[in-house]
């Protein structure tokens, strides 16, 4: 059995049967289940499976660049809450801006002090949204050189800063080791600099962004360190499977404690 709280995204796997059959598939094989947008899908079905569900995306519109952006954020923020409450989501995950397709929708290529500044008061609303519901909003640190060129602000190390300029209980970071790896590496001093700001990890090797033990990343080395740490938050595996999922899910077996 692995240390670890693991869940499997819905959206990246099983991606030949219907949703609810895929969350239950997850289910079934052990995972908690993650899941992206919730509004095209049938909530009461997704809760009749009897799954465990860690995550899912706490926006619809909106980004943190101005006013007008940072405000739709918070608005569409809060429309998620009562999805969240139903599926019984603990962690809601959102980015600086807002993706369509994986693209960033104004991409931004520089970033200004009044950027900064409007992410902050966004976020600090955002906390307390998560307050007042009891969830967590993860802030998830993407690469902008492989999958999100012209997302401003989504590396790790500045999605760090923001998380840590709120320094609030219901605001963590969604640390995608992934997207880490590709804009940073040196992910053990990024786990160790993070520290109790990490809400959830996410997991995929490079390149490909297929299960651990497919690419670069040493998973093996990093999950031992994740073990002697103390780390039992959930890690959450975001990924394309290499060959089918039914295999892809076997990766956790060489990493178990």
């Amino acid at each position: 059995m692995s240390p670890f709280d693991l869940a499997v995204s819905a959206e990246m796997t099983f991606t030949e049967l219907p949703v609810v059959e895929r969350i239950r598939r997850i289910s079934e094989a052990g995972f908690a289940a993650e899941i992206w947008s919730w509004q095209d899908k049938d909530l009461d079905a997704l809760v009749a499976t009897g799954a465990r569900f860690s995550s899912m995306t706490g926006y619809l519109h909106g980004d943190l660049f101005d006013e007008a952006g940072s405000a739709e954020l918070v608005r569409t923020a809060a429309l998620c809450l009562t999805p969240a409450a139903k599926l019984g989501v603990p962690r809601l995950n959102f980015h600086t801006g807002e993706l369509i397709d994986g693209q960033a929708a104004r991409p931004q290529y520089r970033t200004t002090g009044a950027m900064w500044l409007t992410a902050q008061r966004a976020l600090e609303k955002i906390a307390r949204l998560g307050e007042d519901a009891g969830v967590v909003f993860c802030l998830e640190n993407l690469n902008t050189i492989v999958d999100h060129p012209g997302v401003p602000m989504a590396r790790a190390k500045d999605t760090l800063a923001l998380v840590e300029s709120v320094s609030h209980p219901n605001l963590k970071m969604m640390l995608d080791l992934y997207h880490a790896q590709i804009g940073e590496g040196n992910l053990i001093e990024l786990v160790r600099r993070c520290g109790d700001n990490i809400g959830e990890i996410q997991v995929a090797d490079v390149p490909g962004r297929c299960e651990p033990g497919t690419g670069e990343i040493n998973y093996a080395f990093l999950f031992a360190h994740l073990n002697r740490i103390g780390w039992k938050g959930a890690v959450g595996c975001e990924y394309k499977p290499a060959a089918g999922t039914e295999q892809g899910l076997g990766w956790r077996q060489p990493f178990a404690a």
